[in-house]
């Protein structure tokens, strides 16, 4: 069987590194480089990490690679700004997928939200949905998108204003369309992102909540 290499940018994360051991017990992936503001307690024979600051990603210091996965986000509140948050959720985006392609990387598969639309008049779906515009422009074989409703699973840090929501929307969800808005645990997304990379088809797909709950079963 080929293998396959990858990136991965926010094993840090709550997805991304629940991604990260995916990526490694995998037989697909022969070789795994976590890039992240600092490196993870982690070790492996397959993973390597870099030290990086995405608003100054150097392409040519990134390991040939096939696949790269994006779970790189914050929220407005942690960041500190709306600029702040842009500069995550967009700027380092773009930079990691910019680099990404130079080093090789032909697939490419963004944590987005649900909800993300550049028209949006709520700021967060609208960076969302600027930054998945700008991907398209990048130059990926496959672009793969995926807009998971409110995660669940155990964060380090808190966020009470998600919590609320998740359980706000828990209450409801006998009233909302099967799937479609309910929150999503963190390592269904993991598994829907690893099962996507897999049989990935050319140009950009967009994977909703309900699909991810599919395809991360």
């Amino acid at each position: 069987m080929e293998t396959r290499t990858a990136l991965v940018a926010g094993a840090s994360g709550l997805v991304g590194g629940l991604l990260l051991d995916g990526l490694l017990e995998s037989p697909l992936y022969r070789e795994v480089c976590s890039l992240g503001r600092r490196p993870l307690p982690k070790q492996h024979a397959k993973l390597t990490q870099r030290t990086v600051d995405f608003a100054r990603l150097d392409a040519e210091a990134l390991p040939a690679t096939d696949d790269a996965f994006c779970c790189l986000g914050t929220t407005i509140k942690k960041a500190g700004s709306q600029e702040a948050f842009r500069a995550v959720d967009h700027d380092a985006v773009l930079a990691f997928a910019r680099a990404a392609r130079k080093a090789g990387a032909r697939r490419f598969l963004l944590v987005s939200a649900l909800g993300a639309d550049k028209g949006s008049r709520v700021f967060y779906n609208r960076v969302k949905g600027e930054t998945e515009e700008d991907l398209e422009a990048v130059g990926f074989e496959s672009l793969i998108l995926l807009r998971p409703s409110l995660l669940l699973g155990d964060r380090a840090e808190s966020r009470p204003g998600e919590r609320a929501a998740i359980l706000a929307t828990k209450v409801l969800s006998p009233l909302l369309r099967p799937f479609a808005s309910r929150p999503i645990e963190a390592s269904t997304v993991a598994r829907a992102m690893l099962n996507l990379a897999k049989s990935a088809p050319g140009g950009t797909r967009v994977a909703l909540s309900g699909e991810l709950q599919e395809l991360g079963k």
